[in-house]
């Protein structure tokens, strides 16, 4: 099987050296996504995190699934004040679909003005 290197034209284009996400049989690897660029860079975690959902769901669209098939979720945040309402966020997005997921409160991310980074696996078949 052959990795297939992706970046969506819906999306800003990466700023570093690396692609949006790397397709792989019947799964896609997601680097990890973040609110830098939008209107919520600055704003609550759980308003950054319905912003990478929504790019999420645009990579799910563009490889004809759905956040119903995220596999596996890591977020990156540098606090956990807020958690409450970033799980909100995220029940909200997942609804009965909870995908496996891990949290790890990190000391900094490229951003000051950025409170959480996500990276998620999705199945396509």
């Amino acid at each position: 099987m052959s990795l297939e290197r992706k970046n969506y034209t819906q999306l800003d284009k990466p700023v570093g050296p690396y692609v949006h996400a790397v397709k792989h049989g019947g799964l896609v690897f997601v680097s990890g996504l973040t609110a830098f660029g939008s209107a919520s860079q600055g704003a609550s975690i759980g308003k950054q995190a319905k912003e990478i959902f929504r790019q999420l769901n645009i990579i799910a669209a563009e490889e004809n699934t759905s956040l119903k098939s995220l596999v596996k979720v890591t977020l990156f945040v540098t606090s956990l004040e807020g958690i409450a309402e970033l799980r909100e966020a995220l029940f909200q997005e997942y609804g009965e679909d909870l995908p496996a997921s891990s949290l790890v409160q990190v000391a900094a991310l490229f951003s000051p003005e950025i409170n959480i980074e996500i990276e998620a696996v999705l199945a396509t078949v």
